[in-house]
Parts: C-alpha cells; sequence; structure tokens
C-alpha cells in the first residue's frame, strides 16, 4: 500500500513523494522515491539528529559551496565550470536540498538506472531492482550473477580511473567521504561507470568531523586502532583525505583482483575471531602481496601486482606497505587517476574468446602475453607501439619522451593523444581525432579531424586519408607547438 506525501525544503518548495510501508532503509536514513522516480526523499532513523547543530550547517555546506556537481556561478564549488559540475554530476550522488518537514532529512537524484539489478541479472536470486554494490563483482557473489553483469578487465579499469577522478575532486574541494566502501560505491560492470553515494556525511576538515567511522575492511588501520579511544583523545585517528585513499585502493585492489588486499591466511589471534579480526585489518594489517613479509599470502594467488606493469605495481605497494600503518605515504587519488589513465593506453584486447579479462595491460611488449589466460599476442600482428613526445620548451628541434601508447585494430585517439597539454580528465575534449586501422597486415593511423596531422614526409595528412605505420616512422601529431612527435616502435 502506498500514498503520496509532500516535502517541504528549506526554501518553501514543495515536492510529492510515494509513502511506502516498507521503504529502504540504510545504516542512517530510509527513502522515499519521488513518484517518477526521478529523485528520492530521505529522512534519518534517529529524528533526534536535527538536534545537533552542525548537521544542518554541513549540509548546507555540502550541497552549496563545496558542491563539485553545482556551478560556482550557482553557488557550487570555487572553480567549477558548468561542464565540470555536468561531468560530476553523473559521478555522485549528491544532495540537493535539506527538508524541514514532515521531518528533516534531504533531496538527492536517484540513482541512474543501470545502477539497480534486472530481473535478468541472476537466474539464482532474486535481485531485481537491488543497488549494484561493487562487493557483488568483486567477491564469491559473482558466480551467482548472469556473465552479462560481470564486464571485463577493462571496464574495472575505467570504474577505477572514474573513482579516482571523483575522490581527487572531492578532495580537491576541501573534502573527505569518511567511508567509503563497497557499499557506498556503486558500480556497473557493463557500462564500465561508478558512482560515489551518502555524501551526507562527508567531513569538512577543521570544520564539521566525521559522523562515521567506516565500514568493516575498509576502515584504514590507524582508525580502527584508535576506535575505542574517546573523541577527546589525541591519540584518536578519525577518517579524513587519506582515510578515503586506504578505502580506495582497497576498492581498486578488488575490482582488479576480485579479492580483499588484506585478507589472507595467516592467524593474528586464537583467542576469538573478533580480535583475529581487529589485529589483521588494524595495528597489525599485512598485504597478502608484500614483498617483504609472505606470512599473510595466500598459497595460489595466480594473478598478482607484478601482471599490471611496474608503475601500477609501485602504487599498491605505496598503498598497502609504505602506507598501511602511515598514513602521509599514501598515493593521492590524483597519483592513483594519472597511473591508471597511463595503463588503459596500455590496454590490449585479448584473442582469446575464453579469456575471463577480455584485455589486459601489455606493459612489457618484450613479454606480450595475457596474465588472465595465457594467450601470447603478437607484435605487429595484433599491435604496434606509438611512442609520444613532447617538444621541449616550444622547441621542435629538442623531443623527451611522455609516454607510449599500444595502437591495437580500432584503438580511438583523443585529445590528450595529440597535444600535450591536454590531460584526459573532466575538462578533456574526447571527440574522436583519429584511429588506429590494420588493413591486410599493415598498420595506419586514419586522420578523423585532426588539424596539422602530418605524414613522416612532411605533408599535410587530411580528413579521411591515413598514415602507414611501419617500423621507425616519426610523424607529426599535429603541427601546433604542443602537438606531439610519434614515432612507431
Amino acid at each position: 500500500m502506498s500514498t503520496t506525501a509532500e516535502a517541504t525544503l528549506a526554501d518553501g518548495t514543495k515536492l510529492p513523494y510515494v509513502v511506502t510501508d516498507d521503504p529502504p532503509r540504510g545504516g542512517m536514513k530510509y527513502t522515499y522515491f519521488a513518484p517518477d522516480k526521478s529523485y528520492v526523499v530521505q529522512f534519518f532513523n534517529d529524528p533526534s539528529i536535527v538536534a545537533k547543530s552542525n548537521i544542518r550547517k554541513r549540509l548546507e555546506s555540502i550541497i552549496g559551496r563545496y558542491n563539485p556537481t553545482l556551478p560556482e556561478s550557482a553557488g557550487g564549488a570555487r572553480g567549477n565550470t558548468d561542464t565540470i559540475a555536468g561531468y560530476f554530476a553523473s559521478k555522485f550522488c549528491w544532495p540537493r536540498a535539506i527538508v524541514q518537514s514532515p521531518e528533516f532529512g534531504i533531496v538527492c537524484p536517484a540513482y541512474p538506472s543501470n545502477f539497480f539489478f534486472t530481473e535478468s541479472a541472476s537466474q539464482q536470486l532474486p535481485l531485481k531492482g537491488k543497488d549494484k554494490k561493487s562487493n557483488w563483482f568483486t567477491s564469491r557473489n559473482r558466480r551467482l550473477l548472469d556473465s552479462s553483469e560481470l564486464g571485463d578487465f577493462r571496464s574495472m579499469l575505467q570504474i577505477a580511473i572514474i573513482l579516482a577522478r571523483s575522490i581527487r575532486r572531492m578532495h580537491q574541494a576541501g573534502l573527505s567521504h569518511s567511508d567509503l566502501s563497497c557499499n557506498n560505491v556503486l558500480i556497473d560492470p557493463k557500462s564500465g561507470t561508478c558512482i560515489v553515494i551518502d555524501i551526507d556525511s562527508l567531513v569538512v576538515p577543521g570544520l564539521y568531523p566525521p559522523e562515521v567511522a567506516g565500514t568493516q575492511k575498509y576502515i584504514a588501520p590507524e582508525v580502527l586502532e584508535t576506535m575505542e579511544l574517546p573523541f577527546t583523545d589525541s591519540a584518536k585517528k578519525l577518517p579524513c583525505s587519506s582515510t578515503d585513499l586506504h578505502a580506495m585502493a582497497v576498492l581498486i585492489y578488488e575490482y582488479f583482483f576480485m579479492r580483499h588486499p588484506l585478507s589472507g591466511p595467516k592467524v593474528f589471534s586464537s583467542e576469538s575471531a573478533e580480535k583475529d579480526n581487529y589485529l589483521a585489518f588494524g595495528p597489525e594489517a599485512l598485504f597478502i602481496e608484500d614483498p617483504n613479509d609472505t606470512s599473510n599470502r595466500p598459497p595460489d594467488l595466480k594473478l598478482t601486482i607484478n601482471d599490471f606493469g611496474p608503475a601500477v605495481r609501485k602504487m599498491f605497494l605505496r598503498s598497502f606497505v609504505d602506507g598501511l600503518h602511515n598514513p602521509s605515504a599514501r598515493p593521492a587519488a590524483m597519483e592513483w587517476e594519472k597511473v591508471l589513465t597511463q595503463a588503459w593506453d596500455l590496454l590490449q584486447p585479448c584473442p582469446n574468446p575464453k579469456c575471463p579479462g577480455k584485455w589486459f595491460i601489455l606493459h612489457d611488449a618484450s613479454r606480450p602475453v595475457c596474465p588472465f589466460c595465457g594467450q601470447s599476442v603478437r607484435k605487429g600482428r595484433d599491435f604496434v607501439r606509438l611512442s609520444l613526445k613532447s617538444s621541449f620548451r616550444g622547441n621542435s628541434a629538442q623531443w623527451r619522451q611522455a609516454y607510449e601508447v599500444n595502437a591495437y585494430d580500432g584503438l580511438p585517439l583523443l585529445s590528450w593523444h595529440v597535444f600535450s597539454d591536454v590531460y584526459p580528465d573532466e575538462k578533456a575534449d574526447r571527440k574522436l581525432l583519429a584511429y588506429v586501422n590494420r588493413v591486410n597486415g599493415e598498420w595506419y593511423l586514419v586522420n578523423n579531424g585532426i588539424q596539422g596531422l602530418k605524414s613522416p614526409a612532411g605533408n599535410l595528412v587530411p580528413a579521411g586519408a591515413g598514415i602507414w605505420l611501419k617500423e621507425g616512422a616519426v610523424f607529426l601529431m599535429s603541427e601546433a607547438n604542443n602537438g606531439y612527435l610519434a614515432e612507431v616502435k
């Protein structure tokens, strides 16, 4: 049985919502949907929370001046343009307004439909309408899902990039989430997208302290270790941006390996399961792939951090060895974003139709083997390499190595593959400028819209024409001062 009620917002606006007998309920709030399901109205499980003076001020700050989904011109985060706000509006489920009555609450946009399971998601469980929390895809629960739901390694890498970018933007605004976990980051491997939810408890350093400590297995070790200390104790560690970085790294590791980075076979205490769990994720936490201490390493690790290249490996070691018990040593979200986007440019499709990963990071061209299934690919037949160089201080006579792109048949080339001063972030133009095509065993770069693309002979290459990517060929991606020089390897 359902009825329609009205919520009165802080500015006096009235919004209808549908009251049901058993609304979805989380740890802090319960939820009613709009009649058209375009937004939700959420009330707090504990009505007395309104008496806390910080709650309203926190929400007003989150909805207004710290809001990355709202342009600065409309009262949103500083420096936010319409383009940036539009990009992040699809990456966060950000609160839009405060509800005054019939109870204190908030209005949020509804999750996009792709973050809910459909009836066909599982033949074994009734999942229709349930949120796509990431542990459905990164744990043993995977086996209960239809294969069409699982995506592939490329889609999980894309999710990791979006998550790192979203957390980077949140930290740039001076906020931290405080409860990043599989519950608060919904993912859709089919489309390679994710959305960060439960934004209303964000921490504003120096202004509004955290309301929650986090979620089990995602809580940073230093927070878990000092959880029993009183709030007034200076030794107590509270959720902040550095604890976000721990939780984010855990999520990324889970996306790549379908396992938790600290859940190994080591028994930390035989006294009780509770103490063992406390030590394993708190004061004695040990990375299962720690190169210096293998006591927590499972015996059957077929896929490891070594399989994704030295740059990605270094990020995991900084997160779970150097930074596991030293928060200041954890890599920032911006660093993760940079390394993961560079890894994206080394992706290679696996020719094995039964490969579970379907794509892999081809970080070592001298050993081009898929780590998911062992299938080899061959240089020249399955891929070529483009080495991109940028001019040194605009001097066309001096070039320095920027990075490499693994070129497979159908590879799209975008603005950051052409111009050295373009970074693939939320501001970048994503229009297709060129693509790689293999015809009769030969490789070509086909111009789709680059102004000033030059052949190895120095001739302009018009749209629709191509450059033969033969071994050793050198050409300008653009004759502009910021254009890359490309060399075929």
